[in-house]
């Protein structure tokens, strides 16, 4: 396309997540269309053979553009009550004990609590559960004022000061926490199912937050009757993302554990 005033040359994907593709836009909307129409998504093999692809390398490009495009610029807060607690992501690891960790990612999981029910989440990838990271997630997720439920977790101390009406409940053992904060456990227990299947637990740690920025956008979506909605949701937000390489992909970083 060729501008008629200065005669410069652009291109219409310019500044979206297709800019220098060399997949045609019709492949482009085939694979959005194949997953945001599957319940579970799908992994980067199964998009390989849906599209007839040569190349797994291709595919899991795709799937990584796509799930950028998952998050919407400017996306409201959580707001009213909101569950909140922390999860870890990862294989069993022997005497290990309570919040440590040696190998495993440190996931936060805030839900809104709608009367019985549940309203959007939000997921986020940590690299530890001090009071600067659990905060730090707290005020990018959720509106100021919010009533934020947590278990007893020092690292949620600073809650209060920074805005929030923090409500502390105290649960004596593993069990009881997940009656006491049940729907960031259920996220948690979806979320890791979701991982062992879609992905075959098979996620790099240092790409662990597109997944869940994938898995937020379909379950914040989960009561949509028009699957046909998520497929213009994606689209719609593929030209408001900017583009991205796949050696800036690939040299993403696991987040930095705080020094304090």
């Amino acid at each position: 396309m060729i501008c008629r005033r200065c005669q410069h040359q652009t291109w219409v994907t310019a500044g979206t997540i297709f800019h220098r593709s060399h997949q045609s836009l019709q492949v482009w909307f085939r694979a959005i269309w194949w997953v945001t129409n599957q319940k579970t998504g799908m992994s980067a093999v199964g998009l390989q053979r849906a599209l007839e692809l040569g190349s797994y390398r291709t595919a899991w490009m795709m799937l990584h553009k796509l799930r950028r495009a998952m998050v919407r610029p400017g996306r409201e807060c959580l707001s009213g009550e909101v569950e909140v607690d922390d999860t870890y992501v990862g294989g069993v690891e022997p005497g290990v004990h309570g919040r440590e960790t040696l190998t495993k990612a440190i996931v936060v999981i805030a839900a809104e609590i709608k009367e019985r029910g549940m309203g959007r989440i939000r997921l986020q990838h940590v690299p530890d559960v001090s009071a600067r990271s659990l905060a730090s997630f707290v005020e990018a997720a959720i509106e100021p004022g919010a009533i934020v439920h947590t278990d007893g977790w020092e690292g949620y101390d600073p809650l209060k000061a920074r805005g929030y009406r923090h409500r502390v409940r105290v649960a004596p053992d593993r069990a009881a926490a997940a009656r006491l904060l049940p729907r960031v456990h259920r996220v948690a227990s979806l979320l890791k199912r979701w991982l062992l299947g879609t992905h075959q637990g098979r996620v790099e740690l240092k790409h662990l937050q597109r997944y869940l920025d994938e898995y937020a956008f379909r379950f914040n979506r989960r009561t949509s009757r028009h699957r046909g909605m998520l497929f213009f949701r994606v689209l719609e937000y593929a030209v408001a993302v900017a583009p991205i390489t796949y050696r800036q992909v690939v040299q993403e970083r696991r987040p930095e554990i705080h020094k304090i």
